[in-house]
C-alpha cells in the first residue's frame, strides 16, 4: 500500500485507472471502515481509502480538536486486510491552500433537516470535501456507510445533480455483538456508558414493533423520545421518515407499505451517537 499526502502525488499514481474505488474517511479506523474498503475492492481496482479530519463539518463547540487522529494505526489496519492500494492522507494545508470560499449547500429540505438541524453547516461541509475528494481521486464508485444515512442520501444527490461519474455504493451498518452501531466516537463512551449506549439501537428496534402494531407516526416518536429520555439521554430526534426523501409519511402512505426509515440522534453523556433502522409496515 501506498501512502501519498499530496494531491499531484496522486494523480500520478492513479494516472490511467478507469475503474478506481474509493472510500472516504476522517480516519480512527474500525472494523467497519475496513468492511467499506473490503466492498470497494469488489467493485473496483484500484482501492483508493483517504483519511481526512474536514474542520468545515465541524460546528464551533463540537470535537474537531479532539477527534483521534491515529494515521499509523489506520494505515497498519489497511496494511493488514490488503484491499487498500493507496491511501491518501492530505494535510489541512494541502486540502485547503486558501480559505475555501466556494462550497456546496444541499437544498434546505434535506440538508437542514435532522442531522442539518441540528448541525447547521454539517453538510455543506461534507459536500465540499467530498467534492473536492471525488476531484482529487476521479473514482467509479465510492462506498458510504449506511450508518449516516442522511449523509449517504446528501451525497447521493450532489452526484446526482453535478452528474458526476461516480456510483454511489451504501454498506449496510455494521454492529457489534450487543447491537451498538460501530462509530469512532464509541471510544468516547464510559465503561458505564458503553453498557447503556445500544438502549438507541434497541429503541429503533421498538419503533418498528410500535409501527406494525399500527401507532401513528406521531406515537412512535413521542414514545421513543419519552422513554429515551427517561433513561437519561438527551435526545435531538427519534424520527420516522420516508427513505425516498426523509420527508415525514402521511398514514395513508404508511399503511400502502411505503419503505420507511427510523432515525435516532442523541446524547449519553459527553457523546453523541446516531443510528437508523430501514423498516416497512407489514
Amino acid at each position: 500500500m501506498k501512502v501519498v499526502h499530496n494531491i499531484q502525488e496522486l494523480r500520478d499514481q492513479l494516472q490511467g485507472q478507469t475503474r478506481v474505488a474509493f472510500v472516504p474517511t476522517m480516519g480512527n479506523l474500525h472494523r467497519a471502515h475496513l468492511d467499506l474498503m473490503k466492498m470497494a475492492r469488489q467493485h473496483g481496482d484500484p482501492v483508493v481509502a483517504s483519511i481526512f479530519v474536514n474542520r468545515l463539518q465541524f460546528g464551533p463547540n463540537e470535537d474537531f480538536d479532539r477527534y483521534p487522529r491515529t494515521l499509523q494505526d489506520d494505515a497498519a489496519k489497511m496494511e493488514q486486510e490488503r484491499d487498500v492500494y493507496v491511501l491518501f492522507a492530505p494535510s489541512e494545508r494541502e486540502m485547503y491552500p486558501e480559505p475555501q470560499s466556494f462550497r456546496v449547500s444541499p437544498p434546505d429540505h434535506l440538508g437542514r433537516i435532522l442531522e442539518g438541524h441540528f448541525r447547521p453547516d454539517f453538510f455543506e461541509g461534507v459536500c465540499t470535501v467530498v467534492l473536492k475528494l471525488f476531484s482529487c481521486v476521479q473514482p467509479r464508485v465510492a462506498v458510504f456507510g449506511k450508518k449516516d444515512y442522511q449523509q449517504l442520501m446528501v451525497v447521493r444527490q450532489m452526484v446526482r445533480q453535478f452528474q458526476l461519474p461516480v456510483e454511489i455504493l451504501a454498506h449496510e451498518t455494521v454492529r457489534e455483538e450487543d447491537g451498538l452501531a460501530m462509530s469512532s466516537r464509541n471510544r468516547y463512551l464510559s465503561p458505564e456508558e458503553r453498557a447503556q449506549a445500544p438502549q438507541i439501537y434497541y429503541a429503533l428496534q421498538e419503533m418498528n414493533e410500535r409501527l406494525q402494531q399500527g401507532q401513528s407516526r406521531e406515537e412512535i416518536e413521542a414514545y421513543a423520545t419519552r422513554k429515551m429520555t427517561d433513561l437519561g439521554w438527551k435526545v435531538d430526534y427519534m424520527a420516522l421518515r420516508r427513505q425516498s426523501d426523509l420527508l415525514e409519511p402521511t398514514e395513508e402512505q404508511i399503511v400502502a407499505g411505503e419503505p420507511l426509515v427510523a432515525l435516532a440522534a442523541a446524547k449519553l453523556g459527553a457523546t453523541r451517537l446516531i443510528d437508523n433502522l430501514e423498516m416497512v409496515k407489514a
